[in-house]
């Protein structure tokens, strides 16, 4: 694992977790601007580099963005996700509060769902295999 660039240590842990989420507006009302993405991308690094997080990928559309990220294991990811949304719904409201305002009227920005999909590492029928031969002592 030495040289990996995925693979990260800690005092008493090795590992490699990266994770895919997905934010979609309010209603998915198509509010977003290529001005307000890049300012969403800006707000969402800072934000995961507080919690130690590297925000890999970042991209999105008129009503939803994607994120790629690589988390330590002692982050909950349903407590960075409640900080992404919470933080950039709350700038770029105030920023942006005119454009904002004629897309989404009831004080939301984000719908209350995300999408959250683990990835990288081994297949799991790879894993699966690889744990089912393991040599259990007798």
């Amino acid at each position: 694992m030495e040289g990996e660039p995925n693979v990260r240590t800690g005092r008493h842990v090795i590992y490699t977790l990266h994770a895919h989420l997905v934010f979609i507006t309010r209603y998915r009302r198509g509010a977003f601007t290529n001005e307000m993405l890049a300012r969403c991308e800006e707000i969402m690094r800072e934000v995961c580099a507080d919690f130690e997080v590297e925000l890999r990928e970042f991209n999105g559309e008129h009503d939803h963005v994607h994120l790629l990220i690589h988390y330590p294991p002692k982050v909950a990811l349903s407590t960075l996700v409640n900080s992404l949304k919470g933080v950039s719904a709350r700038l770029l409201r105030k920023e942006y509060a005119e454009h904002i305002r004629t897309y989404l009227w009831d004080g939301h920005f984000w719908s209350g769902s995300y999408f959250a999909g683990s990835v990288g590492g081994a297949p799991l029928t790879a894993l699966k295999q690889y744990i089912e031969q393991q040599q259990r002592p007798l």
